[in-house]
């Protein structure tokens, strides 16, 4: 009989190792890795018998396909995540930070499909059933036939859902609290997450029943537990927002009946989470008009058109090195647009503090926002507000030139419709304009922006003689009038 070898496993990237040492290999994290029992691993085993394969249908690449059976929740916003309902037998990784609304999430979810007719069965592993009957009560969601248990083993779990019709929708709350009988290790290991991840997407594929499971997540933002379950799932998303503020953005990472990158936002009331509808009113209800530092960014999240307010604090400072801090945003891309400013647009921050925030807690992740953050940097530093019917948007390059970005044609028509005059953009912007009610300002350079911005500021708060700015050679203007402030030198 063969020998039961321990192995070593990472707590933190699954890696694998013979013998146990402080430091992991492959992740470089301290006191992660746990000693586990080498023959209980899925898949391998000393002493078990050896199962003869058999054969199995090639199917041609060519022929008729038809578009996987959806279920709406009723929840507009997570279907659009979804791309457009849960698909029979597919399972879903959702992770956020404690107490961020995933919970509340999901029992919204199972109440609308029991109240449709669909069986629906939320299963904790963290609270007792008199726990989530609690916070039923508090949604007022107390009425809906939702199946409630308690459990942690996955076996039980999978015997009692076999039991009686087969649930649309199983809510696994969470999956580091599961384990099985197949994985001899400790529950929320990497062993024991990856073994019952496979035991419950074994049963969502035969019976055709929807999955969720609730994924932790570490101190950098990250779903606790072995990566492989995330290529495991069929979608993961992510459920974000800041503590101080109501909103929540849904966001899917990784969708394989679906679009990426596409986003669902709510707000959190006492009532429970609230579908938002119209998010770029939203994030603009609180906006400070004719204050210098803000500018309206134009986005896209995955499909779905974004007004959001970027605002920017420019300060001198008393320290020996400036402080860069940036929320919501890149903090890369903060760095890359202030040296682009200072080596080609004559803006000098090197003795001043910068600071960028995205209004509403949303996070940007596309290069589209350089522009409106060059533009609100500039504005505070200058002392003069930005037009308030005016959106930004454009990606800067290292030479100092402004790039155009897809999905032109949205963002302007999002921007009309709520109500903004015009639109300052890359050159090929004016493309995608629409016919009447705006007007599009084409810059081809960021040079030229800053000279505009400039030209506008409160020259009493300089205590130096103002400096002329001069536009760059070659570059479209945007104004004939010159900036004053003695933080600019002369363009070249």
């Amino acid at each position: 009989m063969a020998r039961n070898t321990p192995s070593f496993v990472c707590q933190n990237c699954g890696a694998v190792t013979s013998r146990w040492q402080g430091k992991c290999d492959s992740c470089g994290e301290w006191n992660t890795i746990v000693e586990e029992g080498g023959a209980s691993d899925i898949g391998a085993g000393p002493g078990r018998p050896a199962r003869k394969g058999r054969a199995f249908t090639l199917e041609p690449l060519a022929g008729q396909t038809q578009e996987a059976p959806r279920l709406a929740s009723g929840i507009a916003e997570l279907d659009r995540v979804t791309g457009g309902g849960f698909v029979r037998g597919s399972v879903l990784l959702l992770g956020g930070d404690p107490g961020i609304g995933k919970s509340t999430l999901l029992i919204q979810t199972t109440a609308a499909l029991a109240r449709a007719g669909h069986r629906s069965v939320y299963i904790s592993g963290e609270e007792a059933v008199a726990q989530v009957r609690l916070r039923a009560e508090r949604l007022g969601l107390s009425s809906a036939p939702v199946e409630l248990a308690a459990e942690t083993s996955v076996e039980d779990i999978i015997a009692t859902l076999s039991q009686g019709k087969t649930p649309r929708l199983v809510i696994i709350d969470s999956i580091q609290t599961m384990w099985t009988n197949a994985v001899e290790s400790a529950p929320g290991t990497v062993t024991q997450v990856r073994g019952a991840t496979q035991v419950l997407i074994r049963y969502a594929k035969k019976s055709g029943a929807s999955i969720i499971l609730v994924g932790h997540v570490t101190k950098d933002g990250q779903i606790a537990g072995p990566r492989v379950v995330e290529h495991m799932v069929d979608a993961v998303m992510s459920f974000e927002g800041e503590g101080a503020h109501l909103f929540r953005i849904l966001r899917a990472m990784k969708n394989r009946f679906g679009p990426t990158d596409e986003i669902g936002v709510f707000e959190m009331t006492g009532g429970g989470l609230r579908e938002v509808q119209n998010p770029s009113e939203l994030f603009l209800s609180e906006r400070d008009l004719g204050a210098p530092g803000t500018a309206v960014f134009a986005g896209v999240e995955g499909s779905r058109p974004l007004l959001v307010e970027m605002q920017a604090l420019v300060a001198p400072t008393t320290l020996g090195t400036p402080r860069r801090a940036v929320v919501g945003w890149d903090q890369n891309r903060l760095s890359m647009v202030l040296a682009v400013l200072e080596a080609h647009c004559g803006v000098k921050l090197g003795g001043h503090d910068v600071y960028l925030n995205v209004a509403g807690g949303l996070r940007i992740q596309e290069p589209a926002a350089d522009l409106a953050a060059a533009a609100a940097l500039v504005s505070s530093l200058a002392n003069a507000p930005l037009p308030a019917d005016a959106v930004y948007f454009g990606e800067v390059s290292l030479s100092g030139m402004v790039r155009p970005v897809a999905q032109t044609a949205a963002r302007l028509k999002e921007a009309q419709k709520l109500g903004f005059a015009r639109a300052i953009c890359p050159e090929p912007g004016r493309e995608g304009a629409p016919e009447a009610g705006l007007t599009i300002n084409g810059v081809g350079g960021l040079a030229n922006l800053v000279a505009d911005i400039a030209s506008r500021g409160a020259p009493g708060r300089r205590t130096n003689a103002p400096r002329p700015v001069a536009a760059r050679a070659g570059a479209p203007a945007l104004t004939t009038r010159k900036p004053a402030g003695d933080d600019f030198d002369n363009l070249g």
